[in-house]
């Protein structure tokens, strides 16, 4: 990291990022949805500090629901990106290689799995996870569907502890009200999962279907 760099980050403190959202708070949300943004293009930028920051400025439910819009429109936009980049003939003969075929058949058979569980995570390569999840081409709605769900549980339980953190210093109890919400939630999301992976193996065996009933008037 050259010194520039250095000196950005060494700026970004939560006594920093308070001043200039309580600045621009008559812009309404905009500063912390922008804020939540710039992760999935700055990568240095410390979730944790962001998004606890967020829910002390804005309060626990306005300051969830605009890190959570922030984050889940700049990975989708990264995702789409990705996508469309990944259609060009220098991605396709990369992506054609053994090695990397082998990854992206994994990616795809998991993507929903591999997208939630690592989006949970406050720290981690958010930016290659977008990525991985746009060459392996998975479905817009199930990418939506993961990292939302992902995002949503690191992200309350980040503004929840941001909001409170006297509370949380004086009664350690509430840890027990963050593990129980960790805990529905991986549940509810596992649900889903399944019922998505059912869908999209259902309509891959109606597409091999038709595929070969093709064939076989054909020849």
């Amino acid at each position: 990291m050259n010194p520039a760099s250095l000196d950005i980050m060494s700026y970004i403190t939560e006594e920093n990022i308070r001043f200039w959202l309580e600045k621009f708070r008559s812009l309404g949300p905009l500063p912390g949805i922008l804020l939540t943004f710039m992760k999935s293009f700055v990568p240095p930028l410390p979730t944790l500090l962001i998004v606890g920051v967020n829910g002390a400025v804005y309060g626990l439910w306005a300051g969830f629901l605009y890190s959570l819009i922030g984050m889940v429109l700049g990975c989708t936009v990264t995702f789409l990106i990705v996508r469309e980049i990944g259609k060009s003939a220098f991605v396709e003969r990369w992506a054609n290689k053994p090695r990397v075929q082998r990854s992206m058949v994994w990616i795809r058979r998991n993507a929903f799995s591999y997208v939630f569980l690592l989006s949970i995570f406050p720290v981690g390569p958010f930016v290659i996870i977008n990525v991985a999840a746009g060459i392996a081409r998975m479905r817009l709605l199930s990418f939506l569907l993961a990292v939302s769900f992902g995002k949503a549980i690191m992200i309350f339980c980040v503004t929840y502890i941001g909001s409170n953190v006297a509370q949380f210093m004086e009664h350690p109890v509430r840890w027990g009200g963050v593990l129980l919400f960790i805990a529905a939630s991986l549940w509810a999301s596992r649900k889903l999962e399944r019922h998505f992976t059912r869908s999209s193996s259902n309509r891959e065996e109606m597409d091999d279907l038709s595929h070969s009933s093709e064939k076989s008037i054909s020849s």
